[in-house]
């Protein structure tokens, strides 16, 4: 999707110097999916002993697994 949008140089430029990406699209990108990648991981966290699970690590890890297939 093309957008216009208008953000500060100095936040760009800090993010290149941190990141070494020279590509702004790229530097857009992966900053969003970091941003969103933090959202779910707080809200997994958030729901942390809210709900019974009785699966083991070794069973979600293959059932992970089934998923990707």
């Amino acid at each position: 999707m093309r957008t216009t949008l208008n953000l500060p140089d100095a936040l760009i430029n800090d993010l290149v110097i941190e990141t070494g990406e020279r590509n702004k699209t790229r530097l857009i990108k992966n900053a969003l999916e970091d941003m969103l990648r933090a959202l779910k991981r707080k809200k997994i966290l958030n729901m942390s002993g809210k709900m019974e699970l009785d699966l083991t690590v070794e069973e979600l890890v293959n059932e992970r697994e089934k998923d990707m297939i």
